[in-house]
């Protein structure tokens, strides 16, 4: 059990075993020497991977130029420190830098991280190192599910939703998720959770999972047939966050892929991908039935649209979703004119935006990884810690680095849901 989940490339390992002589025993390194075992042919992989020039990650991590240029020539070394610093950048551990064997990409990336790679998005080194996160995070769940083995288990099991129009693959995702017809984002996430899709809600704090507030990047999703993940933002309001999880459950139904939504082309924006556009009706839909739009008045509505807002406050709150999804909805059958929806939406563009939440109080640590991991997640590498094959150290490292005394007052949290 523990070899195959400490299969992670971020898992960090003792350097010591790693530097293990060749018959001579251990070789204890201090902090301050020079480690001269770096494989420099890794670290230009790395930033070519990354797309970044090697003098500009010198910089960044406070090396100097002369040190760079003798590791990469295979003359010099790293301390123990700028060597951690330099795996953490590129998202690996430091035995990635040690092996003196080529890259192999295959082996490095999977077949999800090279579709994105490969897209139409450019994937900045902030969201490379959280997808591959993901991917690592995903990796340790499926392996534990296998060695707990447990009876009942849930994989991913999509509809078939061949040959449907938006309305009734809708229709038949509403069922299968079987939803109520009231919801919000937790509610939404809890019941897509409940068909096997892991569902990360990325936090605002520094870390693994930090992504710049000046990111267009809403979410993700990582299709794969037995566990796919999709990963939002928290950053963004309730009810955009709810629109990009049932965008990105869309690609993973409907397109069986993966894929990363945009700023730019959420709710009611436009895109030149179909693909996109196929998403972002598919979500309008599972979020806003027909039978929901019967239920607004149109009797009702304001003579303008600085008022909308007030209008659909009702409906708004009852399914979670923002006026600007309700209003696309109205005019995709022909309740609302085109040139009415957009003059909302230069309207609401004209307003203030609000700054994102700085970090905040973090005095409920100990339930950020049910927020970042979602329950099924949590639940999995707790039962694993207590059926004994995790230790205490493996199982924090999966649960967002929780210290011992946040582990317990999780596992009370989990215990009294």
């Amino acid at each position: 059990m523990n070899r195959r989940i400490s299969k992670s490339r971020h898992v960090d390992q003792d350097l010591n075993f790693a530097l293990a002589g060749t018959g001579s025993g251990p070789i204890i390194v201090e902090d301050m020497e020079r480690i001269h075992l770096i494989n420099p042919r890794r670290i230009e992989w790395c930033c070519q991977d990354f797309q970044v020039a090697g003098d500009q990650v010198a910089d960044q991590l406070g090396i100097s130029r002369s040190t760079w240029i003798q590791v990469l020539a295979g003359k010099g070394g790293l301390t123990f420190g700028q060597l951690k610093k330099l795996a953490a950048y590129f998202g690996r551990g430091v035995l990635f830098f040690l092996e003196p064997a080529p890259v192999v990409e295959e082996t490095v990336h999977t077949p999800q991280f090279r579709t994105l790679a490969n897209g139409r998005v450019d994937l900045t080194p902030e969201l490379r190192r959280v997808i591959e996160a993901v991917e690592d995070q995903r990796e340790a769940y499926v392996a534990t599910l296998e060695e707990m083995d447990e009876p009942g288990r849930r994989d991913f099991d999509p509809p078939e939703l061949a040959g449907l129009d938006p309305a009734q693959a809708a229709a038949r995702v509403r069922t299968w998720l079987g939803l109520a017809p009231k919801g919000d984002f937790n509610t939404y996430r809890a019941a897509v959770e409940s068909r096997g899709v892991l569902v990360f809600r990325l936090h605002g704090h520094h870390g693994r999972w930090h992504m710049p507030s000046t990111s267009p990047v809403l979410g993700f999703s990582l299709y794969e047939p037995r566990c796919p993940v999709i990963v939002v933002r928290s950053r963004f309001t309730e009810t955009l966050q709810t629109f990009t999880l049932m965008h990105e459950l869309g690609h993973l139904l409907l397109h069986r892929r993966s894929s990363i939504n945009l700023e730019a082309e959420a709710e009611g924006g436009e895109s030149m991908d179909h693909l996109e556009r196929e998403a972002n009706t598919f979500a309008g839909h599972v979020l806003v039935t027909e039978v929901f739009l019967a239920a607004i008045r149109d009797e009702l509505r304001p003579a303008t649209v600085d008022h909308y807002d007030e209008w659909l406050e009702p409906q708004r709150r009852a399914w979670g979703v923002s006026p600007e999804v309700i209003l696309r909805r109205l005019m995709d059958v022909g309740r609302l004119s085109p040139e009415r929806y957009r003059e909302y939406r230069t309207w609401r563009r004209s307003l203030p935006v609000s700054a994102p939440k700085k970090g905040g109080n973090r005095a409920f640590r100990y339930r950020e990884p049910l927020s970042l991991f979602g329950q099924p997640f949590v639940r999995t590498m707790l039962d694993a810690k207590n059926a004994g094959l995790l230790s205490l150290a493996r199982t924090s490292t999966f649960l967002d680095g929780l210290k011992l005394a946040d582990l317990h007052r999780l596992e009370r949290e989990c215990a009294a849901r």
